[in-house]
């Protein structure tokens, strides 16, 4: 293996080509100053593969990126590829995932992640246009959930010591709700949409997509639309604690500029900021005189969900 910094110098020079259906082995080892024998030497003791197919491998993986989140002709995603026809991008589609590109786009996956391709080196195509290294290690749920503990203790260490900065008038006045932080003037209606379009804006993200249709805020459209980011958001998570890839990154394409995130940051990030807006609007539905969810407090669900696989 070279260094990681050998490494990211090669990946860059066919990460550019990618956009290149013209450039070819010889043409690569030109870009990195390097013969063609000596090129090829190395990104194979890199990665395991030759230069070529891994650049084939990763212009596939880009393709079946664009195939669900562009309104692109699986012509023109073959020709991007580097294929001349539609028939030859399509055989070569099939032959590496097992489904022709159309089975694709009309039944996207959880994540793009799921249309990796196998490789010896986790260096994966990653949306929206740049190259992704595996992990230096993983990162179990329980590293998450001591971290998110150890962020809130530091937190409150913080907000401690701001506070020592106030009068005692001050730190005695009531206080009202103030979250202008996360939501501004929050409705019952907006918590619930904020909440389902969290977890739809994540799982597009994570998909490589655009910011999801929020329109329908309707209480029977958003049941619709929970139905399937919630579904979906705890199936992702579920793989993701399963396979150890808490660490990894994502590219989220839905912010400008777009923004690099792990895996398992995402996941707290949603658990935090979900925990604020459904004490809100559990508060909102008390007020309302629906007391039967009481605090949402989650310690009774964990109480038996353990009690549960204990038996």
């Amino acid at each position: 293996m070279t260094t990681t910094d050998g490494l990211t110098g090669l990946l860059d020079v066919i990460q550019v080509a990618l956009d290149d259906p013209e450039a070819g082995p010889a043409g690569l080892a030109a870009r990195a100053h390097l013969s063609r024998f000596h090129f090829d030497r190395l990104v194979a003791a890199a990665t395991g593969e030759p230069p070529g197919a891994l650049r084939r491998r990763l212009l596939l993986e880009r393709a079946a990126h664009r195939l669900i989140t562009s309104d692109r002709t699986v012509l023109d995603v073959a020709v991007e590829a580097g294929y001349g026809s539609h028939e030859a991008f399509t055989r070569a589609f099939q032959r590496s995932y097992g489904i022709p590109p159309t089975a694709v786009r009309r039944r996207p996956p959880l994540t793009f992640r799921e249309l990796e391709l196998p490789c010896p080196s986790g260096v994966h195509f990653q949306p929206p246009g740049g190259l992704r290294l595996p992990a230096a290690r993983q990162e179990t749920p329980m590293n998450v959930l001591q971290h998110l503990v150890d962020h809130h203790v530091e937190t409150l260490t913080a907000i401690i010591d701001r506070a020592g900065t106030l009068d005692d008038t001050v730190l005695d006045r009531p206080v009202t709700v103030s979250v202008e932080t996360i939501d501004e003037q929050p409705t019952l209606r907006s918590l619930i949409n904020a909440m389902v379009t969290q977890e739809e804006h994540w799982l597009s993200a994570l998909r490589g997509g655009d910011w999801p249709d929020e329109s329908d805020r309707s209480v029977s459209g958003l049941a619709a639309r929970h139905a399937v980011a919630g579904r979906d958001w705890r199936a992702f998570v579920a793989r993701t604690l399963d396979a150890g890839t808490l660490a990894d990154t994502f590219v989220d394409t839905t912010c400008a500029p777009p923004t690099t995130h792990t895996l398992g940051g995402t996941i707290g990030h949603v658990i935090t900021f979900a925990a604020v807006r459904r004490t809100l609007a559990i508060g909102a539905l008390h007020s309302a005189g629906i007391t039967d969810l009481g605090a949402g407090d989650p310690r009774p669900y964990l109480d038996a969900a353990a009690t549960a696989s204990a038996g």
